[in-house]
C-alpha cells in the first residue's frame, strides 16, 4: 500500500485533479472538506462545494470526510479580519486561512488520522536541498500561488504535496473532463466564504455587530475634502468609489483609524521607497543574513520589484526598493523571492 494522503478538497477542479494525480501515482488517498462558515451558496466552502467534493471522491472511488472548523475559523481568521480593518489595515483572510486552518488545523487532523501527507490544489512546487524543503513557483506562472503559501513552516512544507505544480490550468481542466469529474468546468471561486460579492463592509458589520461612522477625507495638509462612508470601506491605493469631485484623480494614501480620517492625494504620493514588515516566516533558511538582495511582491497580483533586505535588531525586516513602488498597505503580506524560489514572507507594518 502506498503512502496515505489526505487531500484538502474545496469542491473546485484543482483539488479534484490533485487527488486523481496522486491516485495514479500509487498513493492511498482520501478527500476532506472543511466547513468554516455558514454563508451563501455562491461563496467558497459552501454546502454546494462540499457536495461537489463528495461527488468527485465518489467518482475517484475514495473516502470523503468533512471537518467542522467553524469555531477555529471564527477565533482566528474572522477575529483578525475585523481587528486589522478596525485598526486601519488591510487584512488578507485567505492567507490567514491557510496559516491557521489548512496548514495547521487540517494538517494536525490528518496526523491524528494517521495520514503521512496532506495535499492541496495549489499551484506551487517543493524540492529538497541542503536539508531544507524549498518552495518554488509553479510551472503555470499565471496561476502560481507561492505568495499565499509563504507562511508555511518547514514541517508543513515537508508534509504537504502540491500535485499541480508542473501543470497548466487548461491541462488540469482537460484531466478533469477525461475522467468525468463533475467540476471539470466549474468556475474558480472569487468571493470570500464570509463575504458574498466581496462586500467587506457588510461582512464586517455582520461579524462585529458594530457600525462604522462616516468621517473626513483630508488631503496631505489636513484640509477637509469631503466625507467618507466609514473607514472600513476603503483600502490604500483605491481610486474609484470615493465620491470626491476634483480636477484630477485622487487615491487613498492612508487610513487613520485613531481619528477616523482618510488621507487622499495624487498617485505619485502613493510611491514609497521602503517598507517595514514583521512576523517574517523564512523558508530558504533558518536564520537570514543581516543583508541580502531579493525581489519583493507587496500584493498577490502585484509585480515583483528588486529590493535590498535588511534584518533589524528586533527581527523586523526593512525592504528598500530599487525604484519607488505604490499602494503599500499595512496588514498585507510582503513576499520575497530569489528567482523561482520563495525566500519568505511577513506582514507589512508600514
Amino acid at each position: 500500500m502506498g503512502k496515505r494522503v489526505l487531500v484538502a478538497m474545496s469542491g473546485g477542479v484543482d483539488s479534484g485533479v490533485a487527488a486523481k494525480l496522486l491516485i495514479d501515482k500509487g498513493y492511498d488517498c482520501a478527500g476532506a472538506s472543511m466547513r468554516l462558515f455558514d454563508g451563501g451558496e455562491s461563496t467558497c466552502c459552501s454546502l454546494d462545494d462540499v457536495e461537489d467534493a463528495r461527488a468527485v471522491c465518489r467518482t475517484l472511488g475514495i473516502p470523503h470526510h468533512v471537518f467542522n472548523f467553524k469555531d477555529e475559523f471564527r477565533d482566528t481568521v474572522l477575529a483578525r479580519f475585523v481587528s486589522i480593518y478596525e485598526n486601519g489595515g488591510t487584512p488578507n483572510p485567505c492567507i490567514d486561512c491557510n496559516r491557521y486552518l489548512k496548514f495547521e488545523k487540517f494538517l494536525h487532523r490528518a496526523a491524528e488520522l494517521e495520514y503521512d501527507y496532506i495535499a492541496t490544489g495549489h499551484y506551487a512546487r517543493t524540492e529538497r536541498a541542503g536539508g531544507r524543503t524549498l518552495l518554488r513557483k509553479a510551472a503555470d506562472t499565471r496561476k502560481d500561488q507561492g505568495y499565499v503559501l509563504a507562511g508555511m513552516t518547514q514541517e508543513q512544507l515537508g508534509r504537504t504535496l502540491f500535485p499541480l505544480g508542473e501543470y497548466l490550468k487548461p491541462q488540469v481542466r482537460d484531466i478533469a473532463e477525461r475522467h468525468g469529474l463533475v467540476n471539470a468546468r466549474k468556475a474558480d471561486s472569487q468571493d470570500l466564504c464570509f463575504a458574498p460579492g466581496n462586500d467587506y463592509a457588510a461582512a464586517l458589520t455582520g461579524l462585529s455587530g458594530r457600525q462604522y461612522p462616516p468621517g473626513d477625507f483630508v488631503d496631505t495638509q489636513g484640509r477637509v475634502l469631503g466625507r467618507h462612508g466609514g473607514i472600513i470601506r476603503y483600502t490604500v491605493g483605491q481610486r474609484k468609489g470615493l465620491g470626491i469631485s476634483c480636477p484630477g484623480h485622487l487615491y487613498v494614501l492612508e487610513k487613520r483609524a485613531a481619528d477616523n480620517t482618510i488621507v487622499l492625494g495624487e498617485r505619485d504620493k502613493l510611491l514609497r521607497s521602503s517598507l517595514t514588515a514583521r512576523d517574517f516566516n523564512w523558508i530558504s533558511f533558518d536564520t537570514p543574513p543581516e543583508f541580502f538582495r531579493a525581489a519583493a511582491r507587496i500584493r498577490y497580483n502585484s509585480p515583483e520589484v528588486p529590493a535590498s533586505v535588511t534584518i533589524l535588531p528586533d527581527a523586523d525586516v526593512r525592504i528598500d526598493f530599487d525604484e519607488p513602488t505604490g499602494a503599500i498597505a499595512p496588514g498585507q503580506l510582503v513576499v520575497l523571492y530569489d528567482g523561482e524560489y520563495v525566500v519568505g514572507g511577513g506582514t507589512i507594518l508600514g
